[in-house]
C-alpha cells in the first residue's frame, strides 16, 4: 500500500560535513515526485535517506525527521533493514545478480527476508511481479536463462520487478534510465507511470523532459557555493515548476542558464 512520506527540517552529514541542509516536504502516495538539480547539489544524497540507504557510508547520520505515514524511519529502534523492505530502491545501471537466473532474480529479496512460500505462490510471485514491470510477456519462455543476458532495458525491469516483489509501500529511483537508450528510457517511463496507482514513486533525474513527463510534483535542489551544502530550493506541482517557477534559480535551472 502506498503511503505518504513527511520530511521536516531534515539535515544530511557525512562525518561533520553537512551535506544537504533543512529540508522540508510532504510526497504523496500514488503519484511520481521528480528531483532535480546540478550535480553535487544533495538530491541523490536525500533520496538515499529515505530507505536509510546512506548509513552504508561510515559517519553518514542525519537530524530531524523521515516519517512514512507516523512512523519515523530514525526513531530509536527501528532496523535499517526493515526500512528497506517497505522502501525498494532501484540504482542508476541495472544491476540482477549476474549469476541467478531471471526466475531467482525476482525473488532474492522474498528469500533473503526469509519469507516461506511454496513453489506455486513462488511461481505465481514471480509472473505477477514480471506482469508489474512489464517484462512477463518477453521472458516467460526463458525465466531459467541468466538475468544478466537481458538488454540493459530490460535488465532494468528485470530489477523494478526484483523490487515490487517483496511489496514495498515506496519505489525510490535513482537516475533509472541514464545508462539505457531512448527506446529503453520510453519503456522504463511507461512503467513509471503505470505503478504510481500502487506506489509513491520518487525518482531522481538530469533529464529536465523526462521529469516534466513523468513526474506529479517536482522538487528542484541547488547549492549556494560551492563547499556549501545542497538545498531544496522549491517543490511544487510539476507543471507550475516548468511553466511558472517561484524561484529565479528553478527557472535559470529549468532553461539551462546553468547546471
Amino acid at each position: 500500500m502506498a503511503k505518504r512520506i513527511d520530511v521536516k527540517d531534515l539535515d544530511i552529514y557525512y562525518g561533520d560535513f553537512l551535506a544537504v541542509k533543512g529540508v522540508n516536504m510532504v510526497i504523496e502516495p500514488r503519484a511520481v515526485t521528480a528531483l532535480i538539480g546540478p550535480s553535487g547539489c544533495g538530491k541523490s544524497t536525500f533520496l538515499r535517506t529515505l530507505n536509510r540507504m546512506h548509513e552504508v557510508i561510515p559517519g553518514a547520520r542525519v537530524s530531524g525527521e523521515v516519517r512514512v505515514d507516523d512512523q519515523d524511519l530514525y526513531a530509536p529502534g527501528v532496523d535499517p533493514v526493515g526500512v528497506r523492505r517497505r522502501v525498494g530502491m532501484v540504482f542508476q545501471r541495472p544491476n540482477p545478480f549476474p549469476t541467478m537466473s531471471i526466475y531467482d532474480n525476482v525473488v532474492a529479496g522474498v528469500k533473503l527476508n526469509s519469507t516461506r512460500m511454496k513453489k506455486s505462490e513462488m511461481d505465481d510471485l514471480v509472473e505477477g511481479s514480471l506482469k508489474g514491470a512489464n517484462l512477463w510477456k518477453e521472458v516467460k519462455d526463458r525465466l531459467d536463462k541468466p538475468g544478466s543476458g537481458l538488454s540493459g532495458g530490460q535488465q532494468q525491469r528485470l530489477c523494478i520487478a526484483r523490487t515490487i516483489a517483496v511489496k514495498p509501500d515506496v519505489v525510490l529511483m535513482d537516475e533509472p534510465c541514464s545508462a539505457l537508450d531512448p527506446i529503453s528510457t520510453l519503456a522504463i517511463e511507461d512503467l513509471i507511470n503505470e505503478l504510481k496507482s500502487d506506489y509513491t514513486i520518487v525518482i531522481v533525474t538530469h533529464n529536465m523532459q523526462q521529469a516534466a513527463r513523468v513526474s506529479d510534483m517536482t522538487g528542484f535542489f541547488n547549492l549556494k557555493a560551492t563547499g556549501e551544502p545542497g538545498h531544496l530550493v522549491e517543490y511544487d506541482d510539476t507543471q507550475k515548476i516548468f511553466s511558472n517557477p517561484g524561484q529565479k534559480a528553478t527557472e535559470d535551472y529549468i532553461s539551462g542558464r546553468f547546471g
